[in-house]
């Protein structure tokens, strides 16, 4: 857990704050639920503005992790995580140009539904169960993560276990969403990306005003004369070489936004396809900026920690490496902790800024948290409905459809409640990463089908998408061995994707039509 003060601020501020945040989303939500009918809930009545839907997938692309980690990482990895962001873009306009006119040529409710129609029913089933099985992890991950800076900023002080906070998110969660799903969800998720971006402003001008205060030189040259402004790493060996990064950005965003039901069924509400293309340009572009400006608030955290004595680097040490603990924290009576760098924002914030800049950073934090969970939680009650319960816009009644979306919302509690109980961060990390195994098999299922029109044994592709990630686990975990000290990045999706395609060529039904779902 996380040792917060923040002294100067009466406990009271915060959950005031969480309970005025919330009940501004369920205004929202009252306001935009619109029919409430399933046409509303799974495609906002194809109605969504283009410019909504772009700005708010700017904060839908970031989550809690992302406000913690990108700052924190700077101080190991300089702005190298820019090189991932050019990647990204680029991915976005593989969506545009190729995944987006699929799925408004096939009027697709559920993305998942494409490989019904290009395979058959079981890789239908198994591309949505992936789905189900790695947003479902990684939500409820991004979820503790966030929950558990804010137990320790509110709940704490109010003497109410873990357990009651997650709950209580959740269901106001399931509050706001509920009706309107996908359509209030877009005009939330711009609220909340608003929140995001002005918290990340206001942490940035405080700490380049003190930086500047503190000394002769430009707070632009401080941060140019310091190793954290590195940008590019064109040594081959290291983890975060360019093409590395470069080329695992690109089919993370491909993967991880055009193969994903979360990140797609914002697209698919769009009045056209001319406008979904519209959303994606645009954001694609914004988010170079924005992640700029987490990285150079990174550079900004770590210049000013370690000016001021606040933060000892231990990057360095291999002990303490080796236990993730990158870094010593010195508060203010002179005791020190080990930290992780993802921790450094939420501690600086808290016990080291002004109250109005913790303030803005617990309101940063929940907005980037909750505007990857709402929809994630909307997004897996479709893809049930839809892809496992034969919903459509005109079938499925609005009683069974939310008691899914209650049965998701008590399996994303469930789920971080295991995760608290495990307690160990290895165990916890493991577990996230074998989730993004799972999107190795749609990088795969989607490109064979796209890019060839050979028929497949369709019964046997689920044996190829459980062996793959399989192969690839064991591949990472073993790879400077078999390959004389090369080790995997972001790249193993790529591979996982390779074996998948392999496999598939393995299924090929001979003698059968070609299959023209694409032409």
């Amino acid at each position: 857990m996380i040792l917060l003060t923040t002294n100067t601020i009466n406990p009271l501020v915060f959950p005031i704050i969480l309970a005025l945040y919330f009940l501004i989303l369920i205004i929202v939500g009252k306001i935009t639920e619109g029919n409430s009918d399933n046409s509303t809930f799974f495609r906002g009545n194809r109605s969504s503005p283009w410019f909504l839907v772009a700005f708010g997938m700017i904060g839908a692309s970031l989550s809690g992790v992302t406000f913690l980690s990108i700052p924190g990482a700077v101080g190991k990895d300089s702005f190298s995580y820019m090189q991932m962001v050019l990647g990204y873009f680029l991915g976005y306009q593989v969506i545009a140009r190729v995944l987006l006119p699929i799925y408004y040529k096939l009027d697709l409710t559920s993305i998942y539904t494409y490989l019904q129609k290009r395979f058959g029913n079981v890789a239908y089933k198994t591309g949505a169960a992936y789905f189900l099985l790695s947003r479902s992890i990684g939500n409820a991950l991004r979820l503790f993560l966030a929950a558990v800076v804010m137990q320790t900023f509110i709940f704490d002080n109010l003497h109410i276990p873990f357990e009651i906070t997650v709950f209580i998110t959740i269901a106001l969660i399931w509050l706001y969403s509920f009706k309107g799903g996908i359509r209030t969800i877009v005009y939330t998720d711009t609220l909340q990306t608003a929140f995001m971006l002005i918290a990340l402003a206001i942490s940035i001008i405080y700490i380049w005003n003190q930086l500047g205060m503190n000394s002769e030189i430009s707070v632009w040259q401080q941060l140019q004369n310091s190793h954290y402004s590195k940008f590019f790493e064109w040594n081959s060996s290291q983890k975060n070489f360019f093409w590395k990064h470069f080329f695992g950005g690109m089919f993370i965003t491909i993967v991880m936004t055009g193969l994903d039901q979360d990140m797609m069924q914002k697209n698919l509400t769009c009045r056209s396809l001319k406008d979904a293309k519209k959303n994606m340009y645009w954001m694609s572009s914004l988010l170079i900026p924005v992640n700029f400006l987490f990285v150079m608030l990174g550079g900004l955290l770590y210049l000013y920690g370690t000016q001021s004595g606040i933060i000892i680097e231990n990057f360095t040490n291999p002990q303490l490496m080796s236990q993730g603990k990158h870094l010593t924290y010195v508060f203010a009576n002179g005791s020190t902790e080990y930290i992780k760098t993802d921790q450094l924002f939420p501690l600086l914030a808290a016990n080291n800024l002004p109250a109005i800049a913790s303030i803005f950073f617990f309101i940063g934090l929940i907005a980037a948290a909750y505007s990857t969970a709402d929809s994630s939680l909307t997004a897996l009650t479709t893809s049930f409905c839809v892809d496992f319960l034969g919903f459509s816009e005109n079938k499925g009644s609005k009683k069974a459809r939310m008691m899914v979306h209650i049965g998701v919302s008590v399996l994303t509690y469930i789920i971080i409640i295991i995760f608290k109980a495990l307690n160990n961060d290895a165990v916890i990390n493991e577990l996230f990463k074998i989730a993004g195994y799972t999107y190795g098999p749609l990088l795969g299922m989607f490109a064979f089908g796209l890019f060839t029109k050979i028929s497949v044994k369709d019964k046997l592709i689920p044996v190829v998408c459980i062996l793959s990630p399989i192969l690839c686990y064991f591949l990472d975990t073993n790879s400077r061995m078999l390959f004389n000290g090369y080790s995997f990045g972001f790249e193993i999706l790529i591979v996982n994707g390779f074996i998948t395609f392999l496999g598939l060529l393995l299924l090929k039904n001979r003698g059968a039509e070609p299959v023209l779902v694409n032409s």
